[in-house]
């Protein structure tokens, strides 16, 4: 690539993330779902670096695995199928743990990357974390450790407040360019791009949760449905059993409570499933027709006949969205059991990636004495 063309994208790429990020930033600025947001973010994150790192999960595939589902594969996969989709799942959970709670040993990684970071002579924050990330790869530096410490290098030079994670994954895909002079500005649109990402999601939690908040508005004063409203709103899907130990209730009233929500069109449920049902806020489910149940034979129709033909009917345009709300308007509800919801759902997380490790370990053990 010309220097000059390099100079120019480089500094059209810059511009974008500068905006972006700083956009993102003042959005999350005081507001009151922070926490919520961040735990989706990381969420959002872990499925963008998985895919990248050649192990891709699909949202249904980790969302059952945070909710501690059985992973349902198709029984015609081979072993080998079987065994990717499992590895996935336990790359995915390694990924969250580097991002929200690295350990021991993660955490010097960690900190050599932010040293590398520190170490690049760039005035420019965003210029020298993308240098300083090409110069640690192109050393042998492992990916993890880097993006860690990415999240750690906005809040220390002050471009973020809170921890998100941007980490510029889509410039490590495997037909990205690699020369630096193509591969920094490719870094920085992504980190425009999960910035941008970013904001909108936090948008559509504010308009689906508090659309949600104001349906269940006026119910007596004990009623569990804001507290409900609040996990579905934080989680992208929750069980009942899930919503049940964050709510204090048992596992049928909670049940009962999500059946309710679906009448009356505030929740979905995403997996149709007679046990271990999951619920998503509406909105905020987008795995619905992902995880669909099959398609059943229409009434009348012999096997191997032609489907009867259903006429196309235009649907109406979808209505534009909804203004963001004002900070009064926020801080009409009250938040103070989302955290303790959220720090239940990242102990389970921690929980479910101790099993997927322990289950690895007792079959490679189990392969090594055949």
């Amino acid at each position: 690539m010309p220097w000059a063309a390099a100079e120019a994208s480089t500094s059209s790429a810059l511009a974008h993330a500068s905006a972006a990020i700083a956009r993102l930033d003042q959005a999350l600025q005081s507001h009151p779902l922070q926490t919520a947001f961040l735990y989706r973010a990381r969420l959002e994150a872990v499925r963008r670096q998985a895919a990248v790192d050649g192990q891709s999960i699909d949202a249904w595939h980790l969302a059952a695995v945070l909710e501690g589902l059985r992973l349902r594969m198709d029984s015609a996969l081979r072993i080998i199928d079987r065994g990717a989709i499992f590895e996935a799942a336990r790359h995915a959970l390694g990924l969250h743990q580097w991002l929200a709670f690295p350990d021991f040993d993660q955490e010097g990684e960690v900190q050599s990357a932010e040293k590398a970071l520190v170490a690049v002579p760039v005035s420019t924050p965003l210029l020298a974390a993308a240098t300083g990330m090409h110069t640690w790869l192109n050393h042998g530096g492992t990916r993890p450790p880097m993006r860690a410490a990415l999240v750690r290098y906005w809040i220390r030079h002050r471009l973020l407040r809170m921890p998100v994670p941007l980490t510029g994954a889509a410039a490590l895909r495997p037909d990205a360019p690699f020369e630096a002079a193509a591969w920094v500005p490719a870094f920085l649109m992504a980190l425009a791009e999960e910035a941008a990402d970013g904001l909108q999601l936090l948008f559509d939690m504010e308009r689906a949760w508090f659309a949600a908040r104001r349906a269940v508005a006026g119910r007596r004063r004990t009623s569990r449905a804001p507290a409900a409203i609040d996990i579905l709103a934080a989680a992208p899907l929750a069980s009942a059993s899930s919503l049940a130990a964050g709510l204090g209730m048992a596992v049928n009233n909670a049940t009962a409570l999500m059946d309710g929500f679906c009448a009356e069109g505030i929740a979905v449920e995403v997996t149709h499933r007679s046990k271990r049902r999951l619920f998503g806020l509406a909105g905020l489910a987008p795995l619905r027709a992902e995880v669909a149940p099959p398609r059943r034979p229409m009434p009348g129709r012999g096997r191997g006949r032609p489907p009867i033909l259903q006429i196309e009917v235009d649907q109406p345009p979808a209505p534009l969205p909804g203004r963001p709300l004002s900070p009064i308007e926020r801080r009409a509800f009250d938040y103070s059991e989302l955290e303790h919801w959220i720090a239940h759902a990242e102990q389970a997380i921690r929980q479910t990636r101790h099993v997927l490790d322990l289950t690895a370990r007792a079959v490679g053990i189990a392969d090594s004495g055949q």
